[in-house]
């Protein structure tokens, strides 16, 4: 049986796969996706179009 992902989201908008069945990592949240490894890589693909942090995107625009 294959494994079922979560897609997590943390702070600074970064997007990670993480098991279903495993306890939450500090930090990081459901994006509320989830789904085989290749599902939830194709949904952060689709999702996560500017990888840099947060802070740094913020820190280009003066502010969010």
């Amino acid at each position: 049986m294959p494994t079922t992902y979560q897609v997590l989201v943390n702070h600074e908008e970064q997007y990670a796969l993480y098991p279903a069945v495993r306890a939450l990592p500090d930090g990081w949240t459901p994006a509320g996706f989830t789904g085989t490894e290749d599902e939830c890589a194709a949904h952060v693909d689709a999702h996560w179009t500017d990888t840099r942090p947060l802070s740094l995107r913020a820190s280009t625009r003066g502010g969010v």
